[in-house]
């Protein structure tokens, strides 16, 4: 055997071993969602992990350690990241036995069988519940040692999610640090990331920032559509554009990172998302923009082109949340984030799926539709359809007489598939489904007979027909060196068995 390694160059392995790493890597970021507790009628855990796989969720953050859920979702493949919630963090940081005993009860009791991927310890503790502050590093110091000491270190990591709110002055990115007050803790925060090769976990929530600006940046800048050019917003200091809200809080993260020296860690971004419903000064949570801020985050988070000065460094997110929580204290606002209401029907459809093979109308908006509001004055209902049909470019044949869609004496159906046209047709570019208020986003499919909506899963109309897409340049070239680097890996790797 010594005879046989002498005939292979001594850098082969390597070579072999950072393609193989390549291909790990070429999947690059991953959208999660957080499924939350504070729910009068929670779902049973095995009705849960059926959503997760019907919406081929792959990642999910679970804010506690709940045991149904964890073996709910054994031999599932789903990865899991579990929560030491705020009330536990003060036994687990004074106490090392406690820590331990929580990885045994909650980690290692579950592994192999459940795929628990991340710990994360306490949520938001800084900002919250600051008397807990000095426990916060002890604790993840205790929980590490804990695995271990149960060999569970390199499968699990460790970190602990931060509120955007930790950091002073955000905007611009390149000047933002983290609030002095803290910088002790952040200081040993930072450095147990770096030693153990965690992440840095943030939730970043620009609806609170666009709602406390009262104006300063625009909707458009929050929800990830595209801004005029008379609004571009840029870093005066390194000239770098921003096109949303969730880039600047990002790197603007990084930038504070940097300001104490640590460089090298990435940013996981643990909880971001918008809510759908509010009270009647709550304006900016609405069906609409929640369905675009979640749609337009999946998809650039999903096309890996990191912020505008971490370009290599992709964020996967967790979208806030899967479950409406009417518990929860607060605002109107903040019971209704969730994607689904607790009796598993939806208040609006996404897709957890890399959208860079499907058209932006196809795998945003299937099973949502826009409809007239029935209660509208019929005038107001009018004015809004001629503008579907006129500058709107809505594509309204379906509705004209003779065809499928027509209904002369009614005034609600005709100027809902003129307005669900439209809808779907700019949605990614910014159209919403608002018409001055005489419409409204239903997860309803108003399809008729042969009168067919763009968006209907059984559609043969302008979105039926394109749910495979055409494959953009990137994926393509994604695919191909994916292809190529399975194909260069297959055929090194018995080679590397030899060495």
């Amino acid at each position: 055997m010594r005879e046989h390694d002498n005939m292979w160059p001594p850098n082969l392995k390597c070579l072999v071993m950072l393609l193989m790493l390549m291909i790990l890597n070429v999947s690059g970021a991953f959208v999660g969602i957080n499924v939350g507790t504070d729910i009068s009628n929670v779902p049973s855990a095995v009705d849960i992990v059926s959503i997760l796989k019907e919406k081929k969720i792959q990642h999910i953050r679970l804010l506690n350690s709940d045991h149904q859920m964890l073996t709910a979702l054994a031999n599932t493949g789903i990865e899991v990241m579990v929560g030491v919630p705020n009330d536990q963090l003060l036994r687990v940081g004074q106490s090392r036995p406690t820590a331990a005993d929580w990885i045994n009860k909650n980690v290692a009791a579950y592994i192999p069988a459940t795929n628990i991927t991340y710990i994360a310890v306490g949520n938001e503790v800084l900002t919250t519940i600051p008397n807990a502050a000095l426990v916060l590093v002890p604790a993840l110091q205790f929980l590490q040692s804990a695995l271990l000491a149960a060999n569970l270190n390199t499968q699990v990591k460790i970190s602990s999610p931060h509120s955007t709110d930790m950091i002073s002055k955000p905007f611009p990115p390149s000047t933002a640090t983290f609030n002095s007050t803290w910088s002790s803790i952040m200081l040993q925060y930072l450095q147990f990331l770096k030693n153990t090769g965690s992440s840095f976990m943030l939730n970043a929530q620009p609806y609170y920032d666009y709602v406390r600006g009262q104006g300063i940046f625009p909707l458009e800048y929050a929800l990830f559509r595209s801004l005029n050019p008379d609004s571009q917003i840029s870093d005066p200091n390194t000239n770098l554009f921003y096109t949303n809200m969730f880039d600047a809080m990002v790197d603007a993260t990084y930038n504070s990172m940097q300001a104490m020296n640590f460089t090298d860690i990435p940013v996981m971004v643990t909880a971001s998302g918008w809510p759908w419903h509010g009270a009647q000064n709550e304006q900016a949570a609405n069906v609409d923009n929640a369905l675009a801020y979640n749609t337009n985050l999946i998809r650039h988070v999903l096309n890996n082109s990191g912020t505008p000065s971490q370009p290599n460094n992709q964020v996967s997110t967790y979208i806030f949340e899967l479950f409406n929580e009417d518990l929860r204290a607060g605002l109107v606002s903040d019971k209704n984030w969730g994607i689904m209401f607790p009796n598993a029907t939806t208040v609006y459809t996404l897709t957890f799926e890399d959208m860079g093979t499907t058209s932006a109308d196809s795998a945003v908006l299937r099973g949502t539709f826009c409809v007239a509001n029935s209660s509208a004055p019929p005038s107001a209902l009018k004015q809004s359809l001629d503008w579907a049909c006129g500058p709107g470019s809505a594509n309204c044949s379906a509705i004209q007489p003779g065809q499928p869609c027509y209904k002369s004496d009614d005034i609600v159906a005709v100027a809902s598939y003129a307005f669900n046209d439209y809808y779907h047709r700019t949605q990614a570019s910014g159209g919403t489904c608002n018409f001055n208020s005489t419409a409204m986003v239903t997860s309803t499919d108003p399809s008729h007979g042969s009168c067919i909506f763009a968006g209907s899963t059984g559609s043969n109309g302008s979105s039926g027909g394109e749910a495979s897409g055409s494959i953009s340049p990137d994926n393509f070239a994604t695919q191909t060196q994916l292809c190529w680097l399975t194909h260069l890996v297959a055929t090194l790797l018995p080679i590397l068995v030899f060495l």
